[in-house]
């Protein structure tokens, strides 16, 4: 099929000032820029004459691994103008788990019973095995996994605080075997567990992997608050060690503490990477976060898995020495003391009464709390919540700086899942540039394309000219936006007119077509 969208305002993906221009799309492949372009019979003309037209936005952070196996195909991300996704973050992939006994580790980690799709695939699997299904399922998106800390570890050493003898070596030979099936790059989260009984060796040794490969490292770091000098410091030590590309995930200055630090993290970026560091960031356009209701606890909780958290948080014991742990402070003392009961909302629980009700809410009067916590967490333990964490001034100085391009984070669309979920890039777009002034149109769209496709390594994406994969959109500037909120997250975004992936349009006149068109990305191969 042949497009031809005429007479819109072209942002190419550089940064570049938009120029009034059409767009011939042969196939898959962009094949020609210019005014007054003819088109073979037959193509199908799109009348963009004061829209954007811009490169299909890239979002290096998601958490949309299991997305592709639901029922029904999933546009919340393609209403957004969003043409490929990013998964296998902050540790967590979907793949290796190489028994069974993996599988059971891993599911209090994982989105599948959220997504409900538990029964779709709930055995042992490889990386290409993971990609390979993914394929014959149907993903709505264009999709690129990195292999996660998590998943290395599990499959390796369980849930056990301490390495046994090997299992380093069986985590690299796995990493290795990832990369070369496709991965690309590596991640950690080293605030949750596993991945936080780690030490920088153990990270190290994995990043070295990715770098042999040239892949990156992205890390949701050891501690985005109190700890974030020493947490940015362990991130550049690995690059120096390994020579690895980094992608600081999510960068923030997280915890009423830390409002303001964002200055600190800039510099610390900006600084190593005038001693050789190639180090970039992804962050998202809100002052809340998304994460397990575990993660409020020390990683300590969830040493030797679900059953095991569940033992402790059973006992007013074993609540009375987490709450004292947290108290403490440091690496692995969880996020409780960086957000507050009215500030944390329930988002994913098996009871659906929680759903969109904040902790103070679901405490009885003359309640504690962190008792409501602990039970809401023994009666799910793959529970999430929507939590306050950051300061607007932070958050606009974060996005625009021109080391950090646009990530969403978000979970699986369900429930009360965060609102950057449905509109993080029509937010950026409405609020950031349109309304704010935080960043220029040509500015917001680089952070959207070019950026993370040169952070990831993803050739022939994230820019407009003759060659590039046909993956585009078409934006109305005068409306794009979102008005998701915590109670209702899942509203549409409004003003992405066009999505077109791989030369496929799949939301005409913003409405999503129905058609699964993504393709499943692998790294060293063209796609």
């Amino acid at each position: 099929m042949n497009l031809l969208i005429r007479g819109g305002t072209v942002l190419d993906g550089t940064g570049s000032e938009g120029v009034r221009a059409d767009v011939l799309v042969t196939g898959d492949r962009v094949t020609a820029i210019g005014t007054g372009l003819d088109a073979p019979a037959g193509t199908r003309t799109v009348d963009a004459d004061g829209l954007l037209v811009t490169p299909g936005f890239i979002d290096p952070h998601t958490h949309s691994d299991v997305v592709p196996f639901m029922s029904e195909p999933q546009p919340f991300k393609l209403l957004q103008g969003v043409t490929t996704e990013v998964v296998g973050n902050c540790g967590n992939s979907a793949a290796p788990l190489v028994d069974d006994r993996a599988v059971e580790l891993h599911r209090p980690i994982s989105s599948t019973a959220a997504a409900g799709v538990d029964a779709v695939w709930n055995g042992p699997r490889g990386f290409g095995e993971y990609l390979d299904a993914v394929q014959a399922h149907g993903p709505t998106t264009h999709v690129a996994s990195l292999v996660g800390h998590h998943t290395l570890r599990i499959s390796a050493n369980g849930m056990a605080e301490r390495l046994e003898p090997g299992a380093l070596d069986r985590m690299v030979e796995l990493a290795d075997r990832a990369f070369a099936e496709g991965a690309f790059g590596f991640s950690t989260g080293l605030i949750y567990a596993p991945g936080v009984y780690a030490d920088t060796d153990e990270v190290a040794a994995l990043a070295a992997v990715a770098a042999r490969w040239g892949r990156p490292y992205a890390t949701h770091m050891r501690d985005e608050g109190d700890g974030l000098t020493a947490s940015l410091a362990e991130t550049l030590e690995v690059a120096r060690r390994t020579g690895v590309r980094v992608q600081v995930s999510h960068c923030k200055a997280a915890g009423r503490a830390n409002h303001g630090r964002s200055a600190e993290l800039l510099a610390t970026l900006h600084e190593a990477r005038g001693r050789g560091v190639e180090v970039l960031g992804d962050a998202y356009p809100y002052t809340t976060g998304e994460s397990f209701l575990t993660a409020l606890l020390p990683a300590a909780a969830q040493i030797g898995g679900r059953e095991a958290l569940v033992e402790r948080l059973s006992t007013p014991e074993g609540r009375r020495a987490l709450a004292e742990r947290g108290a403490a402070g440091g690496p692995g003392s969880g996020s409780w003391s960086q957000t507050s009961p009215d500030g944390v909302h329930v988002s994913m629980h098996r009871d659906t009464a929680t759903l969109g009700r904040s902790l103070a809410e679901l405490t009885a009067t003359g309640g504690d709390a962190w008792d409501t916590l602990c039970d809401l967490i023994v009666a799910d333990p793959a529970a999430m919540m929507v939590y306050r964490l950051m300061a607007e001034d932070d958050v606009r100085a974060i996005l625009a700086d021109p080391l950090i391009a646009i990530g969403s984070d978000n979970s699986v669309p369900v429930g009360h899942a965060h609102q950057r979920g449905w509109g993080c890039f029509p937010t950026v777009l409405g609020r950031y540039v349109r309304e704010l002034g935080v960043l220029t149109w040509p500015e917001a769209v680089r952070k959207m394309t070019s950026l993370p496709a040169r952070a990831l390594g993803l050739p022939g994406r994230g820019y407009l000219a003759p060659g590039a994969v046909a993956d585009l959109a078409v934006i109305d500037p005068a409306t794009v936006g979102h008005d998701g909120t915590v109670q209702q997250p899942w509203l549409r975004p409004t003003g992405v007119r066009w999505t077109v992936l791989a030369g496929v349009p799949v939301v005409v006149d913003g409405e999503f077509t129905g058609e699964r068109a993504g393709r499943v990305l692998r790294a060293g191969r063209a796609e």
